[in-house]
């Protein structure tokens, strides 16, 4: 096992978090933390960090779930029961990620323990349900017990099981906080398993908890081991030292915002550690960005990544990894160790930006948007459609619309072609702003369009982020409409081959996948708190291999 450690390469950066680093451990911050003080964000934010401090003890509190875990996992397996599903989203689904792959020593795309549904694409959720259902487990988990995604993902493998001559209930373990629907539905339906929760950690903490564990256990994982590495590094991050790794992490993230760079650029250089940035970007974005402030984190290939190599002063690129490149800060250690550590940094990072880290005061707007267009689709209007409104322009295979009023989509102009209008969004993006690419498509299957951020980070000089939707209006979405508010954002849908019906809903997969790209872009098109509207471009690709073709044509036609 490996304490973390945190090393400052840069200079300057190390001289601007010294007297951070001084006042954190002045105030006592990390002991405090450690102890449950809810005080240390402000009397606003106390009601819920009173809440929300229990992760601080996970090391400890979670031990009793390993044996659990273990003779569970045996059972199923004296079944003939060996292939785990995960439905869940956010904090139920990017921990288990992050564990399985490292302890496996494969990504995603390789021979996988986990199946991760973290998605409302028919074709990502096809491709799940046509696995070996005879030796299959679905891992059902929501913090809420409600997440819109997870049900629908519940409520389809309960008909396929059945279809099949599986009792949907014996394959199904449920992972929820006490008290919330789908505890009650685990029972009523006779659930293989119902775990609760600690309901003192919010959802970005909680990968130490039930929500991290349960998953990783069954599919093969120490969980035990995993608690050891965060149980040996804990007590550094208690100590009110200038030595204490969390305290350095927190303030130079910090002092890099005050001096302008508010984008925090994460490249793995040989952590170990597989996807543990995308774990890391839900817990900086989610906690941090609110108020118009807040620390993007930007998940880039590798060190010499356009956005890392070539960073501007507007960002800290950061090694999750030996320090190579153009990286600032180097940060290494264990897993277990890795998850504490930055939890609490990003805690205390709040503190230094004066923010609450434990809410998430917007994403709820998404949501609701993607409600009401639900509702309408149930009521017989197609506003959950790709397409909605008529196209400002179709190139090839790809629709081009702007979301918002005709005012709020001035920005865009009157485009003659896929390349023009991707011109005026990257002239519409502030300077020392961003591009945030979301793609609500197939992770697994549409894997390729990742290569677009690279390709227009270098081509725009600009820090051009990439997410799968609707994966990540549970992460960086919160981020987008609350943090600062310099981004643009180039949204990609695509067409829907064989859709799936979601049972007992009126609506389906592709249509809700549809309404949540068509809701976020609304919310995020409208101006915030009296301010101007933010530019978002909506690509619907007819076809989505073509499209992929047509749109990466496109994007080398931009400049800056």
């Amino acid at each position: 096992m490996s304490t973390p450690s945190v090393e400052i390469t840069d200079q300057g950066l190390a001289d601007a978090a010294a007297s951070l680093v001084e006042k954190l451990v002045g105030d006592q911050a990390a002991s405090k933390l450690a102890a449950g003080d809810p005080t240390l964000w402000g009397p606003d934010a106390e009601p819920e960090a009173s809440k929300r401090l229990a992760w601080t003890h996970l090391h400890e509190t979670s031990r009793p779930l390993v044996d659990e875990l273990a003779a569970l996992r045996r059972e199923l397996h004296d079944d003939g029961v060996d292939r785990v599903v995960l439905a869940g989203m956010g904090g139920s689904s990017l921990a288990p990620e992050v564990i399985c792959a490292t302890r496996s020593g494969t990504d995603v795309g390789g021979e996988f323990p986990l199946v991760v549904l973290d998605t409302t694409d028919p074709g990502q959720v096809s491709d799940a349900l046509a696995g070996d259902l005879s030796r299959t487990v679905l891992v059902v988990s929501s913090k809420s017990g409600g997440t819109v995604e997870t049900d629908s993902q519940r409520r389809i493998f309960a008909q396929v099981f059945e279809a099949n001559g599986i009792d949907a209930g014996s394959r199904m373990v449920a992972v929820t906080d006490p008290g919330t629907g789908l505890g009650d539905l685990a029972r009523d339906q006779g659930f293989r398993r119902l775990v609760e929760a600690d309901p003192g950690v919010g959802g970005r903490y909680s990968a130490l908890t039930a929500f991290g564990l349960v998953p990783s256990a069954l599919a093969g994982v120490d969980v035990g081991a995993l608690l050891d590495e965060a149980a040996e590094a804990a007590p550094a991050f208690a100590q009110d030292a200038s030595d204490n790794p969390a305290i350095v992490l927190a303030a130079a993230m910090a002092a890099a915002h005050a001096a302008g760079a508010e984008k925090v650029v994460l490249a793995d250089t040989g952590s170990g550690l597989v996807g543990f940035g995308n774990w890391a970007e839900q817990l900086i974005a989610e906690s941090t960005g609110k108020q118009g402030t807040g620390l993007l984190p930007v998940v880039v290939e590798n060190a010499e990544a356009p956005g890392f190599a070539d960073a501007g002063p507007d960002a800290t690129p950061v090694a999750l990894g030996p320090a190579q490149g153009g990286a600032r800060m180097s940060v290494t250690g264990s897993l277990g160790g890795q998850f504490l550590l930055w939890e609490t940094a990003v805690a205390l990072a709040g503190r230094l930006l004066g923010i609450n880290p434990f809410d998430q005061p917007d994403v709820e707007s998404a949501k609701q948007a993607t409600r009401d267009l639900l509702t309408e689709v149930g009521s017989g209007g197609s506003s959950g459609s790709a397409e909605g409104d008529a196209p400002v322009l179709t190139d090839g295979p790809v629709e081009v619309r702007a979301a918002g009023s005709a005012d709020q989509a001035s920005w865009l102009g009157s485009p003659a072609t896929l390349g023009a209008a991707l011109q005026a969004l990257v002239d519409a993006t502030p300077d020392a702003g961003y591009i945030a690419i979301q793609a609500y498509l197939d992770r697994l299957d549409d894997a390729s369009f990742a290569t677009l951020r690279p390709e227009l980070a270098s081509i725009t000089g600009l820090q051009v982020t990439f997410g799968w939707g609707p994966r990540f209006l549970h992460s960086t979405g919160q981020y987008h409409k609350g943090g600062h508010q310099n981004g643009a954002f180039l949204q990609v849908t695509g067409s829907v081959a064989d859709d799936l019906a979601i049972p007992g809903q009126p609506f389906s997969f592709g249509t809700l996948e549809h309404a949540q790209a068509r809701g976020d872009a609304g919310v995020l098109a409208a101006p915030k708190n009296g301010g101007t509207a933010r530019p978002v471009l909506r690509l619907h690709l007819a076809d989505r291999a073509a499209g992929l073709v047509a749109l990466a044509n496109a994007v080398r036609e931009v400049s800056r």
